[in-house]
């Protein structure tokens, strides 16, 4: 179901002889069809910021909205407005399932423009569009409580129960490929519709433990915190970590391990609002390994909130040491009795230095300039960082000691 809606945009397109594309309720792109390259207004400003981004402002919103499109039960043809960013009309035709709008399929206009019987074979084709999207926010929001129940069960036969109802939930589609998708933080409800997913629902984070002591999904209790991490300068490229009560699992469904664009395209819909970061799975077959995947999405999220230069949207399979780190610490306060001390807001320039060099693979050249400091500073503030942990920046096990301890809770905040 998720690949028929390119299919019937062509479909729509070709029946029409214009470009059309695919938006939601919500004004968010599902799909788009090819425009002619020699149109110079083929690709107006409203238009060229909805294929871009996959969504359409507010303002944008607001002004087609004012044409009725909501109430419409066939087409609306609205008139250019170069003001508006509208440098050619177009033609909206409301999708539409058992009365209420599901979303808009939109063509540009041109004269003489399709005729009637033109345009009512095209809204043939959006009634189909209509009935694929009420039955996949239908399907989402029912398996909201069987995905959870997957994700959260803990090892054992309480997963295994868990996974079969989500199966046979699933149907046929359970078996196929699919990416795992954590956004983190998220505020509220699991969202009602999703275009271009399985199944959505939130999840306890951090804490939410079931009764094994399997906390969230992951294992990984990840409390507030008591103290910060390693820093916040610019230099090191810092950014707080994030904490919220519930994360949003998303599982999409793919046609190819090699190709993620869907989650991803997933991922930055749902973080069009900013403020959360988005992590993403390796791609997996089947339902049994859902647990683990979930695992490596939430990971990936929190590296993405740790380090800008993953996010906001990153891939497990590219936060390279925090993989590792994921699945080795237990978050929380405590720490490594040697570095617990470093990480105290009152050497928070310290812990910042010290990961800052150890990026720099120990050369104080780089590291000096990075900082935007002397290199005789750097050496006093490293001593002043082997004084505090008994730790010798001198020998390797030392130095990877406090470099996991520094990443670990840039990842856990």
């Amino acid at each position: 179901m998720k690949g028929d809606y390119q299919d019937l945009v062509d479909e729509i397109s070709a029946l029409l002889g214009a470009p059309a594309t695919l938006e939601n309720r919500d004004f968010r792109l599902i799909a788009f069809g090819a425009h002619d390259s020699d149109d110079d207004l083929a690709m107006d400003p409203v238009r060229t910021r909805s294929i871009l981004t996959r969504q359409s402002t507010a303002a944008v919103r607001a002004w087609f909205e004012g044409f009725g499109i909501a109430r419409a039960t066939g087409p609306v043809r609205i008139p250019a407005a170069p003001d508006a960013g509208v440098f050619r009309g177009r033609i909206c035709l409301p999708v539409r399932y058992r009365g209420i709008v599901q979303g808009y399929v939109w063509l540009l206009d041109q004269e003489p423009g399709p005729g009637p019987d033109a345009l009512a074979a095209a809204m043939e084709v959006a009634e189909r569009i209509g009935v694929l999207l009420a039955e996949e926010a239908k399907a989402g929001a029912d398996l909201s409580r069987e995905f959870r129940a997957v994700l959260v069960a803990g090892r054992g036969w309480r997963q295994d129960m868990a996974v079969a109802a989500l199966r046979s939930a699933l149907g046929p589609g359970a078996d196929g490929l699919h990416a795992v998708v954590c956004v983190l933080p998220w505020p509220g409800e699991a969202p009602a519709s999703v275009p271009g997913t399985a199944a959505v629902c939130t999840v306890p984070w951090p804490g939410g433990g079931d009764e094994d002591g399997r906390a969230g999904a992951d294992g990984a209790e990840g409390g507030s915190g008591s103290g910060p991490g390693p820093g916040s300068g610019a230099a090191s490229g810092d950014r707080p970590g994030r904490r919220a009560g519930q994360a949003l699992a998303v599982l999409v469904r793919l046609r190819s391990a090699e190709v993620l664009v869907p989650a991803e395209g997933v991922a930055t819909r749902l973080l069009a609002g900013g403020g959360a970061s988005a992590g993403i799975a390796e791609p997996r077959r089947g339902l049994a390994a859902l647990a683990d995947a979930w695992s490596q999405a939430s990971a990936a999220a929190q590296a993405a909130a740790a380090q800008p230069r993953f996010g906001p949207v990153a891939r497990w399979s590219a936060i390279g040491p925090y993989r590792m780190l994921a699945a080795l610490a237990a978050p929380g306060p405590a720490g490594d009795p040697a570095t617990r001390v470093l990480l105290e807001p009152a050497h928070r320039e310290l812990a910042r230095t010290a990961e800052l060099f150890l990026d720099c693979a120990g050369q104080a050249g780089r590291a000096a300039a990075a900082l935007g400091i002397h290199r005789q500073t750097l050496y006093y503030r490293l001593a002043r960082v082997e004084q505090l942990t008994g730790l010798d920046l001198d020998e390797g096990e030392d130095r990877l000691l406090l470099h996991m301890a520094l990443k670990t809770a840039r990842l856990y905040g």
